[in-house]
C-alpha cells in the first residue's frame, strides 16, 4: 500500500534519536535521510556527531548550567549535613533545623536533601515503568473539526446517591460543545457509544486530543488504547497532552469550570435529571453565551459539520510502498525473520508496518504511531527509553 510517511508523534528527543539511528545504520544517502526528517545536513551532522559520542543520551539539549556558582553551599555546612545524617539518621527538614543552631546562614530543605542525595546518603526511589510519551500536541486549531478535544469532568454523586461521570467533547477551533454525556461509570463501552453517535450524526474530525487517562490511553507501545486504535482505523489521529499539563487542553478545562458551576452546584436529583441539565447547558453554551476569544460571538456561529462522513467499512491504513506489513496474531505477536515478536494484544488481527533502516533494525508503525524499533539481536520492540538503558 502506497502513501506518505506516517504522521510523526514523537518528542523532539525521539525525533533526533530516530534520525541518528537511521543515519548511522541505514544504507541510504545522508541527504535523503535529512530530507525525510526535514532538517539541513549541518544540523544532521551535529546530531549524528552527538549520537556517536554519547549515544541516545546525547540527543538531549545540552545543559546551560554555569561552571561555577558563587552561592554554592559552603564546604563546612555540607560536611555537617552529612555528619548529622550519619549520627542521627535524620531527614532534610530536621537537619536544617539543627543547622540553625550552628550557622548564621543555612540552606533550604531542598538543598539539604540534594546534598544528602549527591553524597549517597539517601536511597533513590525505584523509577516507575513508563512508556515514551509523544510530547505536547503540535497541532494548531485553525478550522472547525481540525481538532476535537475530549475529557471526563470529575465525577460526582447525584442526590439519589448515584455516580455521574460527565464525558465532554468539544470542537477546538469554535469551542462548540459537541456532546456532554453523563455516564453512570467510566468505561469503554459508554465512551465508544458517545463518539460513534457523533461520528454518525456529524462526521469525522482530523484529530482528537485527550489526556493520558483511561480509556483514552494505556501503557502499551505508542500509548495505544482500544479507543485510539479504532480512531486510527477511521483516519483520525489521536493526540495526547503531556501528563500533569492540563493547560495543553486549556479551552476544554475552562469549559469544564463553567459546566460545573451551572449544572453540578448543587447536583440534580437523579442521573436523568442531571442529563437534562447537561442538554440545557449545551444549548446555552453554544447558542447564547458569547465568547471573548470569538469576538463576543457564539460557538454556533463559527462551527460547521465535518466534510468526512463515517464510512460503512474503514479503509486499510496507508503506508509507503517499501514498508513490509505483518498481521498481529490474537495474542499480540507478529512473525519476523521466522521469529515471533510481541507487539500488543490491542492490535490483534490488525496490520503493523515495518521499515528496515539497517541490518537487523526496523522501525515499527501502526498508522501514524511509531511504536519503536525492532532489534533482531533479541527480537524485541524497543522504545527510546529502552534504547537509553542499552546505551548505558
Amino acid at each position: 500500500m502506497e502513501g506518505s510517511m506516517p504522521w510523526r508523534t514523537q518528542t523532539v528527543m525521539d525525533e533526533r534519536a530516530q534520525f541518528a539511528i537511521e543515519a548511522s545504520l541505514s544504507n541510504r544517502s545522508f541527504a535523503e535521510i535529512c530530507r525525510r526528517f526535514g532538517i539541513s545536513r549541518p544540523t544532521g551532522y551535529k546530531w549524528l556527531e552527538r549520537y556517536q559520542a554519547d549515544g541516545v543520551l546525547g540527543m538531549a539539549d545540552q545543559s546551560r548550567r554555569p561552571r561555577t556558582c558563587p552561592h554554592a553551599t559552603p564546604g563546612p555546612v555540607v560536611e555537617r549535613i552529612i555528619e548529622l545524617r550519619e549520627e542521627f539518621e535524620l531527614g532534610a527538614r530536621k537537619i536544617q533545623r539543627l543547622l540553625r543552631d550552628e550557622f548564621d546562614t543555612v540552606p533550604c530543605v531542598d538543598t539539604v536533601h540534594n546534598v544528602l542525595k549527591r553524597a549517597g546518603r539517601i536511597e533513590p526511589r525505584k523509577p516507575k515503568r513508563r512508556r515514551t510519551h509523544p510530547g505536547p500536541p503540535p497541532t494548531s486549531m485553525d478550522h472547525p473539526n481540525d481538532v476535537w478535544t475530549a475529557d471526563f469532568k470529575g465525577e460526582f454523586k447525584t442526590r439519589d446517591g448515584r455516580y455521574c461521570y460527565p464525558l465532554t467533547i468539544q470542537d477546538g477551533f469554535s469551542r462548540y460543545l459537541l456532546d456532554c454525556r453523563g455516564l453512570p461509570r467510566l468505561d469503554l463501552r459508554g465512551t465508544v457509544s458517545s463518539f460513534r453517535h457523533l461520528f454518525r450524526t456529524l462526521g469525522l474530525p482530523n484529530r482528537i486530543r485527550t489526556d493520558n487517562g483511561a480509556p483514552f490511553a494505556t501503557r502499551a507501545l505508542g500509548r495505544l488504547s482500544q479507543l485510539s486504535v479504532g480512531w486510527i482505523k477511521l483516519g483520525i489521529r489521536p493526540e495526547l497532552i503531556e501528563p500533569g499539563k492540563p493547560y495543553q487542553n486549556g479551552k476544554h478545562e475552562r469549559m469544564h469550570r463553567t459546566l460545573g458551576d451551572r449544572t453540578a452546584t448543587p447536583p440534580a436529583p437523579s442521573l436523568r435529571a442531571q442529563q437534562k441539565r447537561f442538554d440545557q447547558f449545551r444549548t446555552f453554551y453554544n447558542t447564547i453565551r458569547p465568547h471573548e476569544s470569538l469576538g463576543q460571538e457564539t460557538p454556533a456561529s463559527f462551527y460547521e459539520p465535518p466534510d468526512r462522513t463515517l464510512p460503512d467499512k474503514p479503509e486499510p491504513l496507508s503506508y509507503p510502498a517499501h514498508f513490509e506489513l505483518r498481521l498481529v496474531s490474537q495474542v499480540g505477536n507478529i512473525k519476523w525473520r521466522k521469529r515471533f515478536v510481541h507487539v500488543s494484544r490491542l492490535l490483534a488481527r490488525e496490520y503493523v508496518a515495518l521499515d528496515t533502516i539497517a541490518d537487523g533494525v526496523s522501525s515499527v508503525y501502526f498508522g501514524p504511531v511509531h511504536l519503536g524499533w525492532l532489534d533482531e539481536r533479541d527480537f524485541r520492540i524497543m522504545d527510546v527509553r529502552r534504547l537509553q538503558r542499552r546505551q548505558r
